[in-house]
């Protein structure tokens, strides 16, 4: 569901996927697959908060006239894209911490999870969970006034509470 808006559209996709780097796709992607499953559109963008600031500022600042609802930031190492992107904007920010190589993403955890008070970031999970539970918790909040997502999200828990084996044997 990553596309643009048609032409002359001036809302974009009600959620934002960031991250720091192309490398953190492979664990960003898993919060489009859940936002995919639920039919919730959304668009990813690469948005260093140390390399390309500029960049940040002004999707961060701009975000919230687009049409964005919800943004989802995945950073690693020193991860401060999330706090940064919170700082500037009044959108609920979902904070997802990519492992890192040197400390497996407790790095990445306590740099998101750690913001001062008055600029809240929603931090998940490190990794894949994180970022599955963040695609989730964007259409959740979405859902708050959209009846028919509510209900795709209503089916999603069902599934996953039958998928729940009741015994220890098959």
């Amino acid at each position: 569901m990553a596309s643009s808006p048609p032409a002359g559209a001036s809302r974009c996709a009600p959620v934002a996927i960031i991250m720091g780097s192309r490398s953190d796709w492979p664990t960003m992607r898993y919060a489009a697959e859940q936002l995919d499953a639920l039919g919730v559109a959304w668009e990813a963008k690469v948005v260093s908060a140390h390399r390309t600031p500029q960049r940040l500022y002004d999707f961060a600042t701009t975000a919230k006239a687009k049409g964005y609802q919800v943004i989802i930031a995945g950073a690693g190492g020193a991860a401060h894209l999330p706090g940064m992107t919170a700082s500037m904007t009044e959108l609920p920010v979902l904070g997802v911490p990519v492992e890192s190589k040197a400390l497996k993403g407790m790095d990445s955890l306590l740099s998101i999870v750690q913001m001062p008070g008055g600029i809240p970031v929603a931090t998940l999970a490190i990794g894949e969970a994180g970022a599955k539970n963040a695609g989730i918790l964007a259409a959740r909040i979405l859902a708050l006034s959209d009846p028919a997502l509510s209900e795709r999200l209503t089916v999603l828990a069902q599934a996953l509470a039958e998928a729940v084996a009741e015994t220890v044997e098959d």
